[in-house]
């Protein structure tokens, strides 16, 4: 199986930025691309080539549901995992991100110590 090395997080709110970038890189020893929007995602992403990820739902300009559909635009991104970040988690929410072809949703807040673990399980479940 291969090992999960590389993620691409958006988010627009600079201090869940930094909690994420922490909690990824230095608990789960990733290497993370941190975007501030979708539109900074689709410009960086295709060159960072990330194995997963994470979005968060709501963003000004291009929110996640609009960024994930670009992002399937992209032929180097339009296979890769997403995983949703976002407080709205109630069942009828998460069916509906997992409708629009996420892998995931992980509630905010999020626990930063198992963060990178949450984010492998999800990797696990689609690397067959």
């Amino acid at each position: 199986m291969t090992e999960l090395q590389r993620v691409m997080y958006v988010e627009d709110e600079p201090d869940i930025r930094a909690v994420a970038k922490l909690a990824l890189e230095a608990v789960g020893g990733l290497q993370v691309l941190v975007c501030e929007g979708g539109e900074q995602a689709l410009q960086q992403g295709p060159e960072f080539a990330p194995q997963l990820i994470l979005l968060d739902v709501m963003m000004p300009g291009m929110d996640g549901p609009a960024t994930l559909e670009a992002l399937r635009a992209e032929p180097r991104l339009a296979a890769v995992p997403v995983v949703f970040m976002t407080a709205k988690v109630q069942p009828h929410e998460v069916a509906h991100f997992l409708g629009l072809g996420a892998v995931g949703v992980i509630a905010k807040p999020f626990d930063p110590m198992r963060l990178a673990d949450q984010v492998r399980g999800f990797w696990q479940q689609t690397v067959h």
